[in-house]
């Protein structure tokens, strides 16, 4: 029987209002600093002064920075698990072999704090891999600031995962966790993960940043330039003059309200274009000045553009006034008002991988979930919107947007190693089952909620997600929260067996039998997980008609998903009995096929079982 998928997805837009929720607290950061770069032994050194204020209720007698870069070197931990693990990432290794293990003193990365105050008073201070630990002189009281005073220094890795000089692609500096960045502290306590492979957390501030490096590079990257007339490289006002710099270097003065990380890139081959969107921020593209890939850097531009507006529209306003898209890195990665993405790709791959890191601004870097803990809910989210926008305005026009991670949810499922995604993103036991996890069955948490609530319902949560837990760092019970205000359902089943199980969806059609001048149908519940149940008749007149069973711990249902098509909303099915019967109102003999779930978004696992079609 040909498939039955019906499309149903409906983007609607308004603007957005953040809420405030008063019993909310969170911790807030002031950064100012200072570093030059020497360009040709690719270290550099800083001072950076951290205005700290302590928003919690609790006394804090210490903190911890995070020193990435000392993730670079052999025998770190981030070299380690690559060594131990079973897949590890192929950017990552060479000749079968860590590439960490193998750099030399002037290739690896370190970042080594120097010196320390705590408003003028020395601290004691340890470098423990990745983080610093740091012992305060007194302890800071709640509602409190302190100041802390630091000097430090780094190298530069060569490019080997994210951040790095010299990539294969030829860019110079991709800076990305580079500086010591204050960990976090929430209500859960402090989040000093090591640097081991994965993803990042951190405080929202202010950065106040002064870069002075070789006057022949253009940089770019988070935040507001102060100082384009003394700079120029394209960022400049047209016409412009600017006058002739003494010396062989520029200081890059950068202003950015708001934000949890400051990332920066720069090479001396930089092409600079700039792009004003309509009723949004200024986009920025630093590329390198190679032929080949001029053509799609240009014809990426007003894409990007598109892909900004279309966000705005279905999640909520970009809040910030300018984003920057900058080829470097080792593939693509999201930071505060900028991306850095590899460049030399094809037009589709180029626009995708732009579409999905920009669209990271509102999941990352707005709304803030813990990446380490709960890396569905951006990665995930993240893959669900800009699918939307793929399928939308690159032509693919699929009936289900979705496919790509449904294909891949059931592959996870079938190798038999998936871990819930209560996992930790370090502690996974492969590479394969994170990435699925975070990013398919992370898509797969919203695109099925919008099959359980209803796909309208489903793009108000979103919004109001993003309206009430902006700038907020949500948790997984906030998506859930949101939802269930919508929709007026109870959605507690579904966080709990979707994120902290592994139970699958299994329902089919176990039997359909005459009753009389009537059809006999018998469902199954196979799987361990809940759900509500469609079901499509089509009859041999070509009619159809649509069957609803709401799941009884819903406590409600959605509209009828088929306008078009009559509905039956029959009783509530209750998880806990396996079997469920109903009868159609026309004999067997008219009844031609049988689908659950026609649209194809509850992520059964035996869809073979899903479908009776008359012999």
């Amino acid at each position: 029987m040909r498939k039955i998928i019906l499309s149903l997805f409906v983007l609607v837009t308004s603007s957005t209002v953040f809420a405030q929720n008063q019993s909310y607290w969170q911790q807030h950061v002031d950064y100012t600093m200072d570093v030059t770069m020497d360009v040709k032994t690719h270290q550099y050194t800083g001072t950076q002064q951290l205005v700290y204020t302590n928003n919690s209720p609790d006394a804090l007698t210490r903190v911890y920075y995070h020193l990435f870069f000392n993730a670079f070197q052999p025998g770190s931990e981030m070299d380690a698990r690559l060594q131990s693990i079973a897949d590890p990432d192929g950017r990552m290794m060479e000749d079968k072999k860590s590439r960490i293990s193998t750099l030399s003193p002037e290739e690896m990365g370190y970042l080594h704090v120097t010196s320390l105050k705590q408003n003028g008073k020395s601290v004691d201070f340890k470098e423990v891999g990745t983080v610093l630990v740091v012992e305060l002189a007194t302890p800071i009281k709640a509602g409190e600031k302190a100041t802390f005073d630091m000097v430090f220094n780094g190298q530069i890795p060569i490019q080997i995962r994210r951040s790095g000089r010299d990539s294969k692609e030829g860019v110079a500096l991709s800076m990305s966790q580079w500086y010591p960045k204050l960990a976090e502290y929430d209500f859960e306590g402090w989040h000093a993960d090591p640097y081991i492979a994965r993803e990042f957390h951190g405080v929202w501030g202010n950065f106040d940043v002064k870069l002075t490096i070789d006057k022949t590079y253009t940089v770019g990257g988070t935040g507001y330039l102060q100082n384009p007339q003394e700079i120029g490289h394209g960022y400049e006002a047209p016409g412009t003059k600017i006058a002739k710099q003494k010396g062989k270097t520029l200081t890059w003065h950068f202003k950015a309200p708001m934000v949890h990380d400051f990332m920066w890139a720069a090479d001396p081959e930089y092409v600079h274009d700039t792009l004003k969107v309509e009723d949004g921020p200024t986009l920025h593209f630093l590329y390198k000045n190679k032929k080949e890939i001029a053509e799609n850097w240009k014809n990426l531009q007003p894409k990007a553009a598109e892909m900004m507006t279309f966000f705005s529209k279905n999640i909520g306003k970009y809040p910030y006034e300018q984003y920057s898209i900058i080829q470097g890195g080792d593939g693509g990665m999201e930071y505060a008002m900028s991306t850095l993405i590899t460049g030399e790709r094809k037009f589709g791959s180029l626009v995708g991988v732009t579409a999905h890191e920009m669209a990271h601004s509102w999941f990352q870097h707005i709304l803030a979930s813990n990446e380490s803990k709960h890396e569905w809910m951006d990665e995930g989210f993240t893959s669900f919107i800009s699918s939307l926008y793929m399928n939308e305005y690159m032509g693919e026009k699929k009936d289900n947007p979705f496919e790509g991670a449904y294909k891949g949810y059931y592959y996870l499922v079938k190798s038999g190693k998936e871990q819930p995604q209560t996992t930790h993103a370090d502690r996974y036991a492969e590479n394969m089952p994170y990435s699925i996890a975070a990013y398919s069955k992370g898509e797969i948490f919203l695109s099925q909620l919008g099959y359980v609530i209803g796909q309208d319902k489903l793009m108000e949560t979103i919004k109001k997600y993003y309206q009430d837990f902006a700038f907020k760092h949500p948790t997984p019970n906030d998506i859930k929260r949101s939802a269930e205000k919508v929709s007026g359902i109870e959605l507690d089943w579904y966080l709990t067996d979707w994120t902290q199980t592994t139970n699958t969806i299994d329902y089919g059609i176990k039997t359909v039998a005459a009753e009389g001048e009537k059809t006999k149908v018998t469902l199954e519940r196979i799987g361990q997980m809940p759900m509500p149940i469609d079901v499509l008749v089509v009859y041999e007149d070509g009619t159809q008609e649509t069957y609803y069973a709401p799941l009884r711990m819903m406590y409600g249902e959605k509209e009828n998903p088929y306008s078009n098509l009559q509905r039956t909303v029959l009783p509530d099915w209750a998880w806990a009995y396996p079997n469920y019967d109903f009868t159609i109102n026309k004999p067997l003999a008219q009844v031609k096929a049988i689908v659950i779930d026609p649209s194809q978004l509850m992520a059964d696992v035996n869809g073979e079982n899903n479908v009776w079609q008359k012999q």
